[in-house]
């Protein structure tokens, strides 16, 4: 792939052909931060994200849009109820062997940040020094539900639709792709919450007080269980995109954990 500051392009992973987006300096010329979107998110839909991160802390930073999203290829549906394990699993390892991933972060905002935690705590992969997790979900919770309904709701009425519309190649597979799955009644039994015992690396959880899609009893859940070093930072006066609605504060709290993650990697190295 041709990684440029602010490049595009497109990569083929597991018979899919994925968009994607670059910052900064490719893998080998520093750490890389790769993100993953949410349920309805894409390349696009980070804004001005990436860039500013990729500023911010010095290291290359690599979205991609998964398949069913933005101008990557449609999702084969229905999605199967563990799809978050699918993509950790069977996707995202070829993504980062794709880009010539080295040494960095992932980054994960609602079912990405979900797919991080699956991907830290089920495959082996000591390229990647610790995890990003905003607004993660391990376990459905009733009120989360009633929210994705109500999105339903918009979607059907076309309010919803006209918006993803901007953004994805197919509105219909985007939306029935993440809805269907949440809303069907075996997903209420969806937890992944173990993967936070096998979790052997440092994480930053981010998740806004007044999040509509899960209670602080996610980021509960990891200090709770985690046997490696945590920070949580809980964001006043945002909902379920701390990125977007609390720019400012995500930024500084993604800076201070990468950089402080630098200087263990760089002690480290002195008494290797």
């Amino acid at each position: 792939m041709n990684w440029t500051d602010g490049g595009t392009g497109q990569i083929a992973v597991a018979g899919k052909s994925l968009e994607y987006a670059t910052w900064g300096a490719a893998p080998g010329g520093a750490p890389t931060i790769v993100m993953l979107h949410e349920g309805l998110g894409c390349v696009a839909l980070w804004r001005d994200f990436p860039q500013k991160v990729a500023e911010a802390t010095g290291f290359g930073v690599f979205v991609f849009s998964r398949a069913g999203y933005g101008d990557s290829d449609l999702a084969d549906l229905p999605r199967p109820l563990d799809y978050m394990t699918r993509e950790a699993v069977d996707v995202l390892s070829h993504v980062l062997d794709q880009i010539g991933f080295q040494r960095g972060i992932l980054l994960g905002h609602s079912d990405g940040a979900s797919i991080a935690a699956i991907y830290a705590g089920s495959v082996v992969d000591h390229r990647v020094r610790g995890l990003v997790l905003m607004a993660p979900h391990f376990f459905t919770e009733e009120m989360g539900l009633s929210a994705i309904a109500e999105a339903k709701e918009a979607y059907d009425s076309g309010t919803l639709k006209a918006g993803l519309a901007k953004y994805h190649r197919d509105a219909d597979n985007t939306f029935r792709g993440w809805n269907d799955s949440w809303l069907h009644p075996d997903f209420k039994e969806w937890d992944i919450s173990e993967v936070i015992d096998y979790l052997r690396i440092p994480v930053l959880a981010i998740q806004g007080a007044d999040d509509q899609y899960g209670t602080l009893a996610q980021i509960e859940e990891i200090e709770g269980r985690i046997y490696a070093p945590v920070d949580v930072a809980i964001l006043e006066n945002c909902k379920h995109a701390p990125h977007l609605e609390q720019q400012d504060a995500t930024l500084s709290a993604v800076t201070e954990f990468t950089a402080r993650l630098e200087r263990l990697e760089m002690e480290t190295v002195k008494t290797a």
